[in-house]
């Protein structure tokens, strides 16, 4: 993996954490911001130190050979450590218990990052080793204790999250479910970074070259890893903002029928409201609702059944017809100017207004049978004929 590959990594996951800093002072106190903002940090610093030329910047800033592995390994097993709190305070609980577990972590890996210095201070590690200090000390006394006690660290973390991850996914749906299940696969990603590094370093031990999958297999795992884990915490806050985007989007149709030329409904918005989706959303589904209020007593329920029978024997599920019904009773209100006046015996066409019911209409809008009874013109006088 080229070294540039690690610096776009980095960079993508701190633009990801700049777009964070304002939650992360709106919500300071709150433990899950400062928990995930450490994550993408530590994430984006594991990238940033593991490139090649920022190890040899670091060696040669310090004056001491190989001073950036345990830099690298502490900040590694710092991440693994915000994973682990971050999943804890995510899942939640009784507040003794969150606390509880938080600390017993964090003191066992405050405990393994001191363990790392002290180790590497004990060793010898003379020659600078940029892509294989892994294996080329994997012999080398407390050097040697190093590199097993990172790896250790890691993959405890990574079992752990993994198993808690998949475990709630059963719990819950949604985007939260989407996120864990990135989650848990990001983890087994960590899990076989972790496997594939041991097994380089133990065929070491006994005499063995595997050095391959510590210096190619290894870095392509925990790329697909960090995507993955930083994916699954990002998934459950932007899902939602993601899915008021779509709908915002396929309500325009629905819109622009019912209410486009209401000002009303055409005021812009303040700067600050401006790139609210969630305010623009509702915004658009409460002026959908007034349009279709509006429409109630013009709406034809034999408009509907017209357009529901020719959806259904075009192969269209119930839902599918139901809505493409509705769209074209709909449309032929809302386009007869003046509205056709329905007699007593047409029936009152009713729409549901949920807003997934309402996405479903304006799409429906689109379809060919709604175009159809636009052109025929749809009135009840023209049904009766």
């Amino acid at each position: 993996m080229g070294s540039a590959v690690y610096y776009l990594a980095a960079c993508a996951l701190w633009v990801g954490l700049a777009a964070k800093l304002p939650a992360l002072w709106r919500d300071r106190r709150d433990p899950f911001m400062r928990c995930l903002c450490a994550v993408v940090l530590f994430a984006g610093g594991c990238f940033a130190l593991a490139a090649p030329p920022t190890l040899g910047a670091v060696n040669q800033l310090t004056g001491i050979p190989n001073a950036a592995a345990p830099l690298t390994y502490a900040v590694v097993t710092a991440y693994s450590a915000a994973c682990l709190i971050l999943v804890v305070q995510w899942r939640g609980g009784p507040p003794q218990r969150v606390r509880r577990d938080c600390h017993v972590w964090l003191l066992a890996y405050s405990t393994v990052i001191v363990l790392l210095v002290v180790l590497f201070a004990a060793g010898e590690a003379p020659v600078e080793r940029r892509t294989d200090l892994d294996t080329y000390y994997a012999t080398t006394p407390f050097i040697r204790e190093m590199i097993t006690l990172y790896l250790v660290a890691h993959m405890t973390a990574a079992v752990t999250t993994a198993t808690l991850s998949w475990r709630w996914t059963r719990q819950v749906t949604g985007w939260t479910r989407r996120g864990l299940r990135s989650l848990a696969a990001g983890w087994l990603f960590n899990i076989a970074f972790g496997a594939a590094k041991l097994a380089a370093v133990a065929a070491r031990w006994t005499g063995h070259d595997w050095d391959v999958l510590s210096t190619r297999v290894a870095p392509a795992l925990v790329a697909t890893a960090s995507v993955l884990v930083t994916g699954g915490y990002l998934l459950p806050l932007l899902g939602p903002r993601l899915s008021s985007a779509v709908a915002l989007i396929r309500l325009r149709p629905l819109f622009r029928l019912l209410v486009a030329d209401d000002t009303r409904y055409t005021v812009s918005l303040s700067w600050r409201s401006a790139f609210d989706i969630d305010l623009h959303l509702i915004r658009r589904t409460t002026a959908i609702r007034d349009g279709l209020s509006r429409l109630a007593l013009h709406l034809d329920n034999r408009v509907h059944a017209t357009a529901h029978r020719q959806a259904l024997a075009d192969g269209a599920d119930p839902m599918d017809a139901d809505a493409i019904g509705t769209a074209a009773m709909v449309a032929v209100a809302a386009t007869r100017h003046p509205p056709p006046r329905v007699p007593p015996n047409a029936g009152k066409g009713r729409v549901n207004t949920d807003q997934s019911h309402l996405v479903r209409l304006s799409r429906a809008l689109r379809t060919s049978i709604v175009a159809a009874a636009l052109r025929a013109g749809r009135t009840p006088e023209n049904q009766q004929t």
